[in-house]
């Protein structure tokens, strides 16, 4: 863990013990309905068998009013958008996952840690770390976008990688959970190796995102 990673823990949890109620997640961002889906880079954690049995862990201690656990076939840290389903062009569609591809056949796999919990008002996360490695993932897909489009969606700065385990339902307290937090927020931290990113076709159903997976760009792989 670098002090970039570090100040941002430490940092979000002062903020947090400051936080007297949670911000509920589940409300509808701009252009989002519960018929639309979103093409969206992720990284998906299938198979990684540790990471789920730290998160199933967390998730039986946090069992508390207000937060939805995130089940474990949906767990993902957030990426890169492209676009609704409905806007983006085929054409278009294809030649991004081809430049995506080709683009990331020259990067190594990722080893990264996921821990200690990472907590803000929509939710608790893990820390992801190290962060660099996923910025130039990220940044390798948007010059991918870039090569296709003149504007590439989302802002390029602003960027902090994390994989929420669990959203804010509704406006309630805090204090419950702070107390729960102090007692996980030494566990130790899981490795994972990430070999590839899915393109994903991004939905909500019944407050929890679900996708399905349009392509998959695998790293270091021509």
């Amino acid at each position: 863990m670098t002090s970039r990673e570090r100040d941002s823990l430490q940092q979000r949890w002062d903020a947090y013990q400051r936080l007297p109620e949670l911000v509920e997640h589940w409300y509808w961002r701009p252009g989002w309905r519960p018929d639309r889906s979103f093409y969206t880079w992720h990284v998906t954690f299938e198979g990684q068998t540790a990471l789920h049995d730290l998160v199933t862990s967390l998730q039986k201690e946090l069992a508390l009013p207000g937060l939805d656990p995130v089940p474990l076939d949906g767990l993902h840290l957030t990426m890169q958008g492209l676009g609704f389903t409905d806007e983006v062009h085929q054409q278009d569609l294809v030649r991004i996952i081809d430049e995506a591809r080709n683009r990331c056949a020259a990067l190594a796999s990722i080893e990264l840690t996921l821990g200690p919990v990472d907590p803000d008002a929509e939710g608790i996360g893990l820390l992801v770390a190290p962060w660099n490695a996923v910025e130039e993932l990220r940044l390798t897909i948007r010059d991918a976008v870039g090569s296709v489009w003149t504007t590439v969606p989302e802002a390029a700065d602003g960027f902090r990688p994390h994989v929420t385990i669990a959203y804010s339902g509704d406006s309630v307290p805090t204090q419950p959970i702070r107390a729960r937090l102090v007692e996980v927020r030494d566990l130790t931290p899981v490795t994972v190796r990430i070999t590839e990113v899915p393109l994903i076709a991004l939905r909500r159903e019944d407050r929890v995102y679900r996708w399905d997976t349009v392509a998959t760009v695998r790293l270091g792989q021509p």
